[in-house]
């Protein structure tokens, strides 16, 4: 694998993140959401990673007061137990925690087990669920916190 890199989102990667959006969910976020998110909304960051030239993966999160809403986490398939999205968390984090943000939430599918693993790695605990959270089949949500 080429060289990894992680760095913020600039407007030129919204395709990029888009298409991978679209690789990776059923309900993916609209091109318009996401240009919102990474371009305008004061609230929000976003990272990207790139392997050779190419957008693979994102990251973006809400920082609230001191809190810090993590809303996706995305690779695309082929990119995918490289350990790629470990080290967008770990940028995203580290980020976020020199900002001043203390606490970090995120809601994944029940049935992730592998990103639950992930989180759970990355000092995630469970503190709730969302029943029927996600639009496309009724799943639950775990509601997962890091303090």
């Amino acid at each position: 694998m080429s060289e990894l890199i992680i760095r913020k989102a600039e407007e030129k990667d919204i395709p990029s993140v888009a298409a991978v959006e679209k690789q990776c969910f059923t309900v993916p976020w609209s091109f318009e959401s996401l240009h919102h998110d990474i371009l305008e909304n004061r609230l929000s960051f976003y990272i990207v990673a790139e392997v050779g030239g190419t957008v693979c993966g994102y990251v973006g999160i809400w920082k609230i007061v001191d809190e810090g809403h993590i809303t996706n986490v995305a690779v695309s398939p082929q990119y995918r137990r490289k350990h790629i999205a470990s080290a967008m968390l770990d940028v995203l984090l580290a980020a976020c925690e020199e900002s001043g943000i203390r606490r970090f939430t995120l809601e994944v599918r029940k049935g992730n087990e592998a990103a639950r693993r992930l989180y759970e790695k990355k000092g995630f605990r469970d503190a709730g669920v969302r029943e029927g959270y996600y639009d496309d089949n009724g799943e639950d949500a775990v509601i997962m916190w890091r303090e």
